[in-house]
């Protein structure tokens, strides 16, 4: 994260690359400083997006080396991937908008006409080249390699453009008021996208209507079509998988599973992390913990808050 990236050595530093994306990288360092912190925003967002769920994206830690739940073409698989995509193409966009590039800079103003009350301004994100150099960067890997599954590229392509299909969905208006006394009588608008935990909900919500799919010869080339027959055809915004997941319930380093003992669940929930489903059926144990927390707050004229700490007894539920 430190790195300068001023120099094209730099981009030896970086672990497994393919050759197109360390050329992409000695042609643009400087992009890849929010390439890298897409790659640090994808792990932590995957993680928060399934922190109440038996599989919570702890195994993306060990990128690049990703284990049988990540590099077997799994549901977890295709989450990952459009998340890493639609980062890296998030990252790039908001990078040209704050200035940090020199090949970019603000989106283009829309080309829909603005409403009676406002005017399009302010620096928009810049949305189309995020998408261009997002897409080159993520989808050399797995263009350029000539070893491993076609299935499994082609699953992991199609995922790759859903991230990237999402991201553009998001770009939204976003005004800024002018007027006397913040009267609001003039707005400022620009294209903006929103951060990165929406587009990550929005692909969750992708990823548990996920299609199980096959690679097979439709006319003259390979598709990704549904396992199932009754199954509707594959959209552009489907997420698609082609071998199903473990439980995640018990531990297994073949499948990719850490299980789930020793997990915090929450007894008055059903929802995932309840603790019949989080815990498998196995059961939980009870213990209480101290926890310190601001109290009593006060406001103090101007322009000040005073709180006292408080202590107080939480029960927590861990699962057997």
């Amino acid at each position: 994260s430190g790195v300068a990236w001023n120099e094209s050595h730099h981009c030896r530093l970086l672990a497994g690359l393919v050759p197109d994306q360390f050329q992409m990288c000695r042609r643009n360092l400087e992009v890849m400083h929010s390439i890298v912190q897409a790659a640090h925003h994808t792990k932590s967002v995957c993680q928060k997006t399934f922190a109440d769920m038996r599989w919570n994206c702890s195994s993306i830690q060990r990128a690049p080396s990703f284990g049988p739940d990540l590099l077997k073409g799994t549901r977890e698989s295709a989450f990952v991937y459009a998340l890493a995509a639609a980062a890296v193409t998030h990252s790039i966009a908001q990078a040209c908008t704050s200035g940090l590039l020199p090949l970019c800079s603000c989106g283009s103003v829309p080309s829909e006409l603005p409403g009676p009350d406002f005017r399009w301004g302010g620096c928009g994100d810049n949305l189309g080249y995020g998408l261009q150099l997002g897409a080159a960067f993520a989808d050399s890997a797995l263009k350029s390699s000539k070893l491993g599954m076609q299935a499994l590229k082609a699953m992991n392509l199609h995922n790759n453009a859903v991230g990237r299909q999402v991201v553009s969905d998001s770009l939204d208006t976003k005004c800024k008021c002018h007027g006397v006394s913040g009267s609001c009588s003039v707005k400022t608008c620009w294209k903006g996208l929103p951060n990165l935990d929406e587009i990550a909900s929005d692909l969750k919500s992708k990823y548990l209507a996920a299609i199980k799919v096959t690679h097979r010869l439709i006319g003259l080339r390979k598709q990704l079509i549904p396992k199932e027959m009754d199954v509707r055809p594959v959209k552009d915004t489907d997420l698609v998988y082609l071998i199903n997941s473990p439980d995640y319930c018990t531990p297994n380093a073949n499948l990719g599973s850490l299980g789930t003992q020793d997990r915090q669940c929450n007894k008055t929930s059903v929802g995932s992390d309840s603790c019949n489903l989080m815990c498998c059926g196995r059961g939980y144990n009870t213990y209480t913990e101290e926890v310190v927390e601001r109290c009593h707050c006060k406001y103090h004229w101007c322009c000040y808050v005073v709180c006292k700490r408080c202590r107080r007894k939480v029960e927590r539920y861990v699962c057997k």
